[in-house]
């Protein structure tokens, strides 16, 4: 079973830039042998797919919206995946989450608050 933590959020300012973080643990989870991905759930919305990562970081797909400003990067060794945000827009105050599969339908860890505001 897989365990997923992310981290890096908080409070940003619009046109700005930050890192999430995800670490994937777990008995018997193969982080290089999966395709990850990251959703997010603004409030009152529902949960939004951003991008996913093929198990060797070798094809992506990104939200059209966001594949200008997001790019998701993993780690295997380190089991971390990544997702660098640039150019921050206040309608993407969100919980953000990193999702174990392709897509938003897998196991997803706790997720991470980012509040966009001036």
């Amino acid at each position: 079973q897989v365990q997923l933590v992310e981290s890096g959020g908080g409070s940003v300012t619009p046109g700005g830039s930050t890192r999430l973080s995800c670490t994937a643990s777990g008995i018997g989870f193969d982080f290089s042998s999966n395709a990850m991905s990251w959703a997010r759930q603004a409030p009152g919305k529902e949960l939004e797919w951003i991008a996913s990562l093929t198990p060797d970081g070798s094809v992506d797909k990104t939200l059209d919206s966001v594949k200008d400003r997001f790019i998701m990067a993993r780690d295997n060794a380190e089991k971390k995946l990544y997702l660098q945000m640039n150019n921050w827009r206040i309608e993407e105050t969100a919980m953000y989450y990193c999702v174990k599969g392709w897509g938003k339908g897998g196991t997803r860890g706790p997720g991470t608050q980012v509040t966009v505001s001036s």
